[in-house]
């Protein structure tokens, strides 16, 4: 049998559980809801046995109590932490606005005033950040996010590996290599500081361009631009916002531009807002060692609750997480989505098949289990190797919703890579389908289900 919408939720404490919104190698992100206040929030859930085989307990415990101290109105905030036997539950603020990458992928370069917009309020969080000793070094539009009122918010800030020496120099090379400073490719240590503001040039320069000021499918030639500062810009950028760049990707970080000086350049300080906030005192983190703790007493469990009960497309038009354009096969022009959903008639282990099928000559390993799939690219693309999560619900005994998510690698590879490239095989093996053909422009949703609509 498929898998049928559940009819029951997951609660953890005072958290009910609902989609996932995002997936990693470490850890999952899920909505959820404060069924005490109705408020809507993040839970990013990490395994708790692979916590402590990677001896990652103090490190998580010490960051996660420096971002609880962290209230700035820039940055998404850490509420509390739980845990239960096996898992930690990390409960964040929701922002519902997307990722500043989906509005440049979706929009192209944004106008100079935007663009200053953003940046004005990324180095508030930075700097604020800075000032405790809290340091991203994975900085890019895929970290920031945006809420209802287009307010930036840093995600992920201090949660990523790192290790600080006694000459305060960080030793790991990280992040994401087209926004990595240079001093952080070699091996000699470098200031978490100056290699953030880098990363922050970089985005302000993709903001107002619309592409990588560094951009090589060779890792070497791409180092070796980075290196030394070889790009140039397009010519509808002011003289202004060339010349604060030029100081930001100065490849020596000695010489490169520090905050203060960012604050007082007359570029940055055009419609220039401070933030203004109230710094909170007191702020408890009884929590961050009660979930690392032994202590059973202080531990969750997770139950399942029986929501009110509604059909399954009351369910869909009431939760905004799903696109019902793409439900109804209507086509959105130019946007580029990290997962598509959309409905099938056939059998849920046909489908399954179907996809198995068009996916192993693309070069992805398969790994399956009930009817959830995880389609794992063999080639490292320019964020690692692509990997798809494939999950198929039953709605009635005729109709199922298929999702594919993407878990890792670059959005535009997910795109263009995998779903038309998946889809564009089944046309050129000339399957037909109700008297239908799969076009090479047509809507991505559209072409999916087509080919779920396929017979055996």
């Amino acid at each position: 049998m498929s898998k049928r919408l559940p009819s029951t939720r997951i609660r953890v404490g005072k958290y009910e559980l609902g989609k996932t919104i995002g997936e990693g190698s470490f850890a999952k992100v899920k909505f959820a809801r404060n069924v005490d206040t109705g408020e809507s929030v993040a839970i990013k859930i990490l395994d708790r046995n692979m916590v402590l085989r990677h001896k990652m307990v103090e490190q998580l415990k010490r960051e996660i109590s420096i971002m609880k101290l962290i209230k700035h109105p820039n940055v998404v905030k850490i509420f509390e932490v739980m845990a239960s036997k096996t898992k930690i539950y990390i409960v964040l603020e929701y922002v519902g606005g997307g990722e500043l990458f989906d509005k440049i992928a979706t929009n192209g370069k944004l106008k100079e005033d935007e663009a200053r917009r953003y940046f004005q309020q990324l180095i508030n969080a930075v700097d604020y950040c800075h000032s405790r000793g809290v340091y991203h070094r994975d900085l890019k539009p895929e970290n920031l996010l945006l809420d209802s009122h287009g307010v930036l918010k840093v995600s992920d800030f201090g949660l990523c590996t790192f290790s600080e020496q006694k000459d305060g120099l960080l030793r790991t090379a990280c992040g994401t290599p087209n926004y990595v400073a240079p001093e952080v490719l070699n091996d000699k240590g470098y200031d978490g500081s100056s290699a953030d503001i880098w990363s922050c040039g970089v985005i302000l320069f993709v903001l107002m361009a619309g592409y990588l000021p560094f951009d090589e499918p060779n890792c070497m030639a791409l180092y070796k631009k980075i290196s030394t500062a070889d790009f140039t810009f397009p010519s509808w950028f002011s003289s202004e916002s060339k010349k604060l760049l030029k100081r930001i990707l100065e490849p020596n970080p000695l010489k490169r531009i520090k905050v203060p000086e960012i604050l007082k350049d007359e570029w940055f300080k055009k419609g220039y807002k401070p933030a203004t906030f109230k710094e909170e005192e007191g702020v408890n983190i009884d929590d961050v060692d009660a979930a690392f703790g032994d202590s059973k007493e202080e531990l969750v469990t997770e139950r399942k609750v029986k929501p009110v009960s509604v059909n399954a497309f009351e369910f869909i038009s009431r939760s905004q997480s799903f696109n019902l354009d793409s439900l109804f096969e209507k086509e959105t022009q130019g946007l580029v989505k990290r997962e598509t959903c959309f409905t099938s008639q056939r059998p849920a282990n046909e489908i399954m098949s179907k996809i198995e099928e068009a996916a192993r000559p693309l070069g992805f390993n398969v790994h399956k289990r009930d009817y959830k799939m995880k389609l794992q690219g063999d080639k490292s693309g320019r964020k690692g190797h692509l990997s798809v999560a494939t999950e198929v619900f039953e709605v009635a005994p005729s109709l199922h919703i298929v999702e594919l998510r993407k878990t890792g690698g670059d959005t535009l590879e997910f795109h263009r890579a995998f779903l038309q490239k998946l889809f564009i095989r089944v046309a050129r093996h000339r399957v037909a389908y109700q008297g239908n053909e799969v076009k090479k422009n047509k809507g991505v949703s559209a072409d999916c289900s087509a080919f779920l609509s396929l017979g055996s």
